[in-house]
């Protein structure tokens, strides 16, 4: 039996090492290819924590937290170390719960007990020493009884109901100091690589956890309140808890006992709300207002939305008419270019704004304009006859990626713009400790759109992700702030659906694909699910955009 193993390290250099090495004794031969420390490997495609020993030969890589999944390590484990801290600080009955991200960042309160700026100091303090004490993580495996029971008696009762729903004989839960933890993604290997965070007291019981960003890795930045966007995430979860669904095993629930027909129309009937509340807004003011904006990230359901405001508004007596800024596109000889040579549609020089605004003048003027369309076969704006002539009291609707930046509509008034920002901002969370991403959801809509529409597989879509992901940081995110309204297209039981049709989708991607541990991912995510069929869901739901049969197709 050979005494050691070539670990080659991205086609880059090969190293021997002894039999059974520890991925973090590997790690240390390549450290100096990352200006963080490493969090985690991939040995041969599959994902690994630095604690496993290694017996054969193989390719590894790793990740830090300047990278998507490093990044969500780090965040996952600086969670756990916050809980231990709160215990640490409040005593063993206090209950830390992870409620959504804001700013890059996780808003989270601590249950049943008052905290204030001083005991928020304190417990960042606490998590600071915990770093320092270089606390190793144990993964351990038990039998999914046992966690039960466990978490039963820690009276974590949240954790007791996620666990009955899942399927497995055994579970990994996470041991640090004397504390026990169900997390279903990867942690780091101990607490020292956690090492810089802060956090920032709200209001109300409230605190954010703030850590560096993968576009911002080299600290953590000021926590910026936006609040719009977290009175809207507040109201949401507020209403989720009024309707008895706070996390994923409440909505276990519901499903497991056939109810799920009441949550849809609930779901259906909150989303319609927003949409009839904006419009009586937009009503009170359609002598001013000229311009409606909807601008959101990937998979936000803006189409729909957009689609069915304007029935809002019609049945109001205002008129509307669509105007599609991809029609106003360069022609692809004169499309930007990334540094790697790839067009770049998502930049907003890829767009004639001076045409696109000179179009708009004379519309609100009264005038008569010739539109053009797109033609993304030949790369070339058409003229074919479409024109638009608009009456005193019309509005036109634009929905894109850059409606709340003003250069997009540089020539109209800001008074008369009405701008809207969508979202799906998920409240709903697997239990106290695992939140679910806004951006998980989003990914596994666009998984199921891109396949039924464009055929893509799971793989394609998951490898375009990284550069929706930057476009979006980019050009939505640091505008969200200048929208007049916020949008909530999350659905509380939409997982339960995107089960049913991106699973399969996910369980294609090849193990030897560089997107398999994300599909993976995905795959041990969407498990806390039960399925649920989609025949009672309207056709006019924004759910339909993704999986099929909307009336606005």
């Amino acid at each position: 039996m050979p005494r050691t193993i070539r670990v080659n390290y991205k086609d880059l250099e090969t190293k021997e090492f002894p039999v059974g090495a520890t991925l973090l004794e590997i790690s240390h031969a390549f450290d100096r290819y990352y200006n963080y420390p490493i969090l985690v490997g991939k040995v041969d495609n599959n994902m690994t924590e630095l604690n496993e020993p290694i017996t054969r030969s193989c390719t590894v890589d790793f990740y830090d937290r300047s990278s998507g999944l490093g990044n969500s390590i780090y965040g996952r484990t600086a969670q756990l170390m916050l809980v231990l801290a709160v215990k640490r600080i409040l005593g063993e009955q206090a209950e830390v719960i992870v409620q959504h991200s804001i700013d890059k960042g996780f808003y989270c309160e601590v249950e049943n007990i008052s905290i204030d700026k001083k005991i928020v100091k304190q417990m960042e303090d606490e998590m600071y020493e915990i770093s320092c004490q270089d606390l190793i993580i144990q993964k351990v495996s038990v039998s999914r009884f046992d966690a039960i029971k466990y978490f039963k008696k820690k009276k974590q009762m949240d954790k007791v109901k996620v666990l009955r729903y899942i399927s497995n004989s055994y579970i990994n839960l996470y041991r640090i100091d004397d504390l026990y933890d169900y997390f279903y993604g990867e942690l780091a290997y101990s607490t020292k690589q956690i090492d810089d965070f802060k956090l920032t007291y709200i209001k109300d019981n409230g605190f954010v956890l703030s850590y560096p960003s993968a576009y911002n890795p080299e600290c953590t930045l000021d926590y910026i309140h936006h609040s719009m966007l977290f009175d809207t995430f507040h109201s949401y979860t507020k209403w989720g808890n009024q309707v008895g669904i706070r996390n994923a095993a409440d909505l276990n629930e519901i499903v497991s006992e056939g109810r799920y027909n009441e949550l849809i129309r609930l779901s259906e009937a909150y989303y319609n709300s927003q949409l009839s509340r904006i419009a009586d807004q937009i009503a009170e003011n359609h002598k001013k207002i000229k311009l409606i904006l909807i601008a959101g990230p990937s998979s936000s359901g803006k189409t729909t939305t957009s689609k069915k405001l304007e029935v809002y508004l019609q049945s109001k007596g205002i008129r509307t008419h669509q105007i599609s800024i991809d029609d106003y596109f360069y022609d692809r000889d004169k499309t930007p270019k990334l540094e790697n040579g790839e067009l770049d549609f998502e930049s907003l020089n890829a767009v004639d704004v001076t045409l696109f605004n000179k179009h708009l003048t004379k519309l609100l003027d009264g005038e008569k304009v010739e539109l053009p369309e797109y033609n993304f076969v030949l790369g070339k704006r058409e003229y074919k006859g479409k024109t638009l002539q608009m009456g005193p009291d019309d509005v036109i609707v634009i929905e894109g990626l850059h409606g709340l930046n003003d250069d997009l509509t540089i020539s109209i008034e800001r008074r008369n713009k009405f701008k809207i920002y969508i979202s799906p901002l998920t409240q709903l969370n697997i239990d106290n400790h695992n939140r679910i991403h806004t951006s998980d959801t989003r990914k596994l809509r666009r998984i199921v759109r891109d396949n039924k529409y464009r055929s893509h597989s799971a793989t394609e879509t998951l490898r375009m992700w990284k550069s929706i992901r930057e476009g979006e940081e980019k050009y939505i995110f640091p505008y969200q702030d200048q929208a007049d309204v916020i949008v909530n297209s999350a659905l509380l039981y939409e997982l339960g659906i995107l089960k049913t049709y991106a699973e399969p989708l996910l369980f294609s991607v090849p193990e030897d694909d560089e997107m398999y541990p994300e599909a993976l991912r995905l795959i041990n995510f969407l498990r806390n699910f039960l399925p649920i069929p989609s025949d009672d869901i309207p056709n006019d739901s924004i759910l339909r955009e993704f999986i099929g049969e909307s009336c606005f197709r």
